[in-house]
C-alpha cells in the first residue's frame, strides 16, 4: 500500500472579496438606504430596506453590524445634500465600515460619476461594495470591465445632467458662434456688436511674425527681434517667449477661419481637460471674420513648421535668409555660418558644412554670402528663360498630381463608417449595462477595433489632402511670382530668394539651384 501523502490545498478566494472564505476575522458591514421622494409608497420602501438590510446583516455570523445609513426624500443626482451617504463614506475611510450593503446601484447613486467616484476611493482603502439586485461586489477583478462600460455611458449621463448649458454650447459651435479670449490673441479684438474685428496696429505686429516666419526666422529669434525692438506680447508682457510665437503662426484665426472644441473633458470624475484628437467632433467655421494673413501665406506656414519639425540629422536654424538653405554636396547636411577673422578688419561670415569638422571631413567648399547671392541671380535668370515653359508644366502638374477630390470621398466614406461603428460600439455597451451578455467583450473589442483601422485610414487620408493643398498653394505663389517678373535682375532680391528657392547644393566642383517647383538650375 503506497504511503499516505497529504497535500495542503491552500484556502479559495472569494468570488466576491479577496478574504478567504474561512478567514476567522469578521467585517464590518453597513448597509445603504435611500429614497428620493415622501411619497407614502417610497417611505413604505425606504423601511422595507432599512429592515431588510439591518436583519440581512446581522443574520451573517461573519459580519458584525455597523448600522445603518440612511437618506430619505433625498435625490441621488449629487451626494452633496445626502448627509448619510457622505457620513457612511466617511466612517468607512477611517476604518468602522469593511462591506457596504446596499440594494442596487441606482439606489447608491443615480449620478454614475459619483457612483465611480465613491466605489474608485473606497476600492483603494479595501472597502467593498456589494449591489444585491445587479449581484456586483466591487473588489471583484471582473467588476473592472463593467466599471468601465459604467465609465464610458458617464459622459452621457454627466452631459445630461448639465443638458440645457452644454447642449447651448454645443449649438453655438454648430451654428458657428465663435467666442474666444481676445486679451490672449493680438490683432483680433470684440467688436461694439459682439462681432470679431481686427486692430489695425496689431495686424501689422502679426503679420511681421508671419513675413520673418516665411524669411527663415524661428520662432525663437522672432522671439528676441520683437522683445528688441520694443513690442508688447499679447499678454502685454516687454518680452516675448517662442511658444507665444508659435502658437501665433498656428492660430487659425489669423487667417479668418475658427477651429472650435479644440478642448474636451475626457474624465467627468476630474473635470480633466485636454487637446481634442478626435474624442468629440470639431467644428470648423471658414471666412468666419475679417482675415490678418491670407489662407495662402498661412497654409505656407504650416507647411514649413512641418517641413522643420522633419529637420534630420541637425537643428534648424533661422539665423539668416541662408540658414538652413545651403546643403553640402558629400553628406547631405546644412551649411552653417561661421565668422572668420571676428576681431579684426578681415572679419566676414562665410558658410561651410556643419559636419566639416566632426569624423571624416567633408571635401565641399565653403562659401561666402557674396557668392550665395551671385549663385541665385545667375539661376533665377536662366529660370526666366525657360519661363514660358515651366510654367505650362506647372500649370499641367496642378491639373493632375494636386487633384483632391478622389481623397475628399474617401475622407467622406470613412467619416460615415467611423460613426457607424461608434454608434454600434455605444449600442452595444448600454445593452452590457442593462442585461449582460457572454459575448459582450468580444463583440465590443471589434467594433472597437474596426473602427481604429478606419480612423487610421481617414487620419491618412486627411494628411495627403492636406498636403496636396499645400503643394498646390506653393505652386500657386511660385507661379504668381514667376509670372509679374519679366526682366533679368541685377541685384540680389531678399524676397524673392525667400519665395523661390528651396536651397542651394554645394558639391567639390558643382554647384546647383533647386527652385520650389522643383527646377534644377546648375550654376
Amino acid at each position: 500500500m503506497a504511503q499516505k501523502k497529504v497535500t495542503t490545498i491552500p484556502a479559495t478566494m472569494r468570488k466576491h472579496t479577496v478574504s478567504p472564505i474561512n478567514c476567522p476575522e469578521k467585517r464590518k458591514v453597513a448597509g445603504y438606504a435611500r429614497v428620493s421622494t415622501n411619497l407614502e409608497e417610497q417611505l413604505t420602501s425606504y423601511e422595507a430596506q432599512v429592515d431588510y438590510y439591518t436583519n440581512y446583516i446581522k443574520s451573517h455570523d461573519n459580519w458584525e453590524f455597523a448600522g445603518m445609513y440612511t437618506d430619505e426624500g433625498v435625490s441621488a443626482t449629487s451626494v452633496k445634500k445626502r448627509e448619510g451617504f457622505k457620513k457612511m463614506v466617511a466612517d468607512a475611510k477611517a476604518g468602522k465600515i469593511d462591506l457596504i450593503i446596499t440594494k442596487s446601484v441606482s439606489r447608491f447613486a443615480r449620478n454614475t460619476v459619483d457612483s465611480l467616484t465613491t466605489i474608485r476611493e473606497l476600492r483603494e482603502k479595501g472597502i467593498e461594495i456589494f449591489f444585491e439586485k445587479e449581484n456586483l461586489w466591487t473588489l471583484d477583478p471582473k467588476v473592472e470591465m463593467l466599471i468601465a462600460i459604467m465609465s464610458s455611458l458617464s459622459q452621457e449621463e454627466s452631459r445630461s445632467i448639465s443638458e440645457n448649458v452644454t447642449w447651448g454650447q454645443r449649438k453655438r459651435f454648430a451654428d458657428g458662434k465663435v467666442s474666444f479670449a481676445y486679451s490672449s490673441v493680438l490683432g483680433l479684438e470684440k467688436g461694439p456688436e459682439g462681432q470679431i474685428v481686427v486692430n489695425r496696429e496689431e495686424a501689422e505686429i502679426v503679420k511681421l511674425i508671419f513675413r520673418l516666419f516665411l524669411e527663415g526666422m524661428t520662432p525663437h529669434t522672432i522671439a528676441a527681434e520683437l522683445t528688441r525692438r520694443g513690442i508688447k506680447s499679447p499678454g502685454g508682457k516687454d518680452v516675448w517667449c517662442q511658444q507665444t510665437v508659435r502658437r501665433m503662426l498656428s492660430n487659425e484665426k489669423y487667417k479668418g477661419d475658427a477651429l472650435l472644441q479644440k478642448q474636451v473633458t475626457v474624465d467627468y470624475l476630474s473635470k480633466k481637460m485636454v487637446k481634442n484628437e478626435g474624442q468629440a467632433p470639431q467644428y470648423y467655421v471658414e471666412n468666419n471674420h475679417e482675415a490678418i494673413i491670407s489662407p495662402q501665406v498661412f497654409n505656407l506656414v504650416q507647411a514649413e513648421l512641418e517641413k522643420r519639425k522633419r529637420t534630420k540629422g541637425t537643428r534648424y536654424s533661422g539665423v539668416s535668409i541662408f540658414s538652413n538653405r545651403i546643403k553640402c554636396g558629400d553628406c547631405g547636411s546644412w551649411y552653417g555660418s561661421k565668422v572668420w577673422h571676428s576681431n579684426d578688419k578681415y572679419r566676414r561670415v562665410v558658410y561651410r558644412c556643419n559636419h566639416k569638422y566632426g569624423g571624416e571631413k567633408c571635401q565641399t567648399p565653403h562659401v561666402t554670402e557674396d557668392e550665395i547671392k551671385d549663385m541665385f541671380i545667375t539661376a533665377f535668370n536662366q529660370l526666366l528663360t525657360e519661363r514660358k515653359e515651366i510654367i505650362s508644366n506647372i500649370e499641367i502638374i496642378k491639373s493632375t498630381l494636386f487633384d483632391v477630390s478622389e481623397l475628399i470621398e474617401e475622407r467622406n466614406r470613412l467619416q460615415a463608417e467611423m460613426t457607424r461603428l461608434m454608434e454600434l460600439a455605444k449600442s452595444c455597451a448600454a445593452s452590457q449595462a442593462i442585461s449582460v451578455k457572454a459575448d459582450f467583450q468580444e463583440t465590443y473589442n471589434g467594433f472597437i477595433s474596426e473602427y481604429a483601422v478606419a480612423k487610421e485610414k481617414y487620419d491618412e487620408v486627411l494628411k495627403r489632402i492636406e498636403s496636396r493643398k499645400v503643394q498646390n498653394e506653393r505652386m500657386n505663389q511660385f507661379l504668381q511670382t514667376l509670372k509679374s517678373h519679366n526682366e533679368l535682375i541685377t541685384e540680389f532680391d531678399e524676397t524673392l530668394w525667400c519665395s523661390m528657392v528651396e536651397f542651394i547644393t554645394v558639391g567639390r566642383t558643382e554647384r546647383m539651384v533647386t527652385f520650389k517647383d522643383g527646377t534644377e538650375i546648375i550654376v
